[in-house]
């Protein structure tokens, strides 16, 4: 190997190593905008259980809460007392789906909106808790819809029970948590 060869390669070793140490450069760069700016990331919501499938949050339980869907009046942990509710909603709406009762009329659903309009001393109000909760009013109109269809449902299933219906749903509604898809990621304050 001649002197010439020996320096030419040492050249082009020290070009790629420069290259290297550029793109390292660039790489940590990079790195450090990236991380910087996740810090200031910001949590949107909470997600509290996923049953089904189906994502429960914090602003659904909140939503619940406020629009008076659901209450926790007396409970130590009103959050875990609504998420409980919540989770068994969406086991219900899941076995619902499965055997599709009659959808409810358009009527229906407006006079069950209506109710829940009324609970509010002024349609600002209602609009602020909608906006505060990141609900919608075609997303109350939905959950209006699916507890109009769960209604009809157990007024089927149960119908000829009266007496003993609300130990029979006892029953079916744990036997749909034992077999549910659910996974609780709720811990509580305490």
């Amino acid at each position: 190997m001649t002197v010439m060869t020996v320096f030419h390669e040492g050249t082009r070793i020290l070009k790629n190593t420069k290259m290297k140490n550029s793109i390292l450069v660039i790489c940590v760069i990079l790195r450090v905008f990236v991380m910087s700016r996740s810090l200031d990331a910001e949590i949107i919501d909470r997600v509290l259980a996923v049953v089904a499938g189906q994502l429960i949050t914090l602003s659904d339980v909140t939503a619940a809460r406020d629009l008076g869907l659901q209450t926790a009046e007396g409970a130590a942990d009103p959050v875990r007392e609504i998420l409980s509710k919540l989770i068994d909603r969406e086991l219900i709406v899941a076995e619902v789906d499965r055997y599709a009762p009659p959808e409810p009329t358009s009527e229906a659903i407006d006079r069950e909106t209506g109710r829940i309009r009324m609970r509010f001393p002024s349609s600002e109000a209602f609009v602020a808790i909608l906006e505060r909760s990141g609900t919608d009013e075609k997303q109350l109109r939905e959950i209006v819809r699916q507890d109009l269809r769960i209604r009809a449902y157990l007024d089927q299933r149960f119908a000829s029970a009266q007496e003993r219906r609300q130990a029979l749903m006892d029953d079916w509604l744990s036997s749909l948590r034992r077999r549910g898809d659910v996974v609780d990621l709720y811990l509580s304050a305490r």
